[in-house]
């Protein structure tokens, strides 16, 4: 895209990096499933809701490499729903699903949590919601090249965990800038992006959704420029990560927050499969 005072935003598609894991995910399971080989697992357990494009990734994943896979879902008021194209697919994956209460979902951080679902899973490798711990920011470390360090000034993606966003600055050139927009209201991401990301590098801000009413929150206009997008550039986005981000970038630089003549690298995290038609 070029747009006004010389400013380009070139379009990183790392969500066809694999035709069923999904973009950032790819990059985010690649050593997580190597660590749960190495150990001998034989499953892989996670985390998320409904719509999680961690789950939909992790099925896939589980079923091309040889695990069983098991979801634990935010809201055990779907365990008598139909299931959405999300987690249908993951089932048809083979996947089984435990649905738990919103209350007990906060708790799946917590070591006590962790140590009574290992004792129930023991063949189970545990990875995080999102997929985002030390293996996962290691392999979006390999999201940029050394061709995007050196063409651009700026990096941009949305942020849901802060996996991704945290192995972008980790790879960044210290000279470049990175945004982050947050999937969810709030500034708390900021201390885990500052847990797993180089302390050395301070050239990241990370945005909170402060605009559409938080995660998985969206309206007519963020749809309405979304098929604006599609129909200019041939650019798919979805209204939960990568079209919020879009939005929030193109406001900024319409704000005169991005300086003239910048060189910008946005990175399509994926997440399309809930979306498309």
């Amino acid at each position: 895209m070029l747009l006004p005072h010389g400013i380009t935003i070139t379009v990183k598609r790392i969500d066809q990096v694999h035709p069923t894991i999904s973009g950032n995910k790819w990059f985010k399971l690649k050593y997580n499933l190597l660590e749960a080989q190495r150990l001998g697992y034989s499953q892989l357990l996670s985390f998320g809701g409904a719509y999680s494009n961690h789950i939909h990734a992790l099925a896939h994943a589980a079923n091309e490499y040889g695990f069983t896979s098991i979801g634990i879902i935010r809201g055990a008021e779907l365990a008598d729903k139909p299931l959405n194209s999300t987690l249908a697919t993951a089932q048809g994956l083979g996947m089984q699903f435990e649905f738990i209460t919103r209350s007990d979902y906060r708790l799946k951080h917590t070591p006590e949590y962790l140590a009574e679902l290992q004792a129930r899973y023991p063949y189970a490798y545990i990875i995080p919601e999102g997929g985002s711990n030390t293996l996962a920011v290691k392999g979006c470390e390999e999201i940029l090249s050394e061709a995007d360090r050196q063409d651009f000034d700026t990096v941009v993606c949305a942020v849901g965990t802060g996996g991704t966003f945290s192995g972008l600055i980790n790879a960044s050139h210290a000279k470049q800038k990175l945004l982050g927009f947050s999937a969810l209201k709030g500034d708390f991401l900021t201390a885990d992006v500052k847990e797993w990301a180089d302390s050395t590098k301070q050239n990241w801000t990370l945005y909170s959704e402060e605009v559409f009413g938080g995660y998985g929150k969206f309206d007519d206009k963020l749809l309405t420029f979304i098929k604006i997008i599609q129909q200019q550039y041939d650019l798919p986005l979805e209204p939960i990560y990568t079209g919020k981000a879009m939005y929030r970038l193109l406001d900024l630089i319409e704000q005169g927050e991005v300086l003239p003549h910048s060189k910008i690298l946005f990175i399509h995290t994926g997440g399309l499969q809930a979306f498309s038609p």
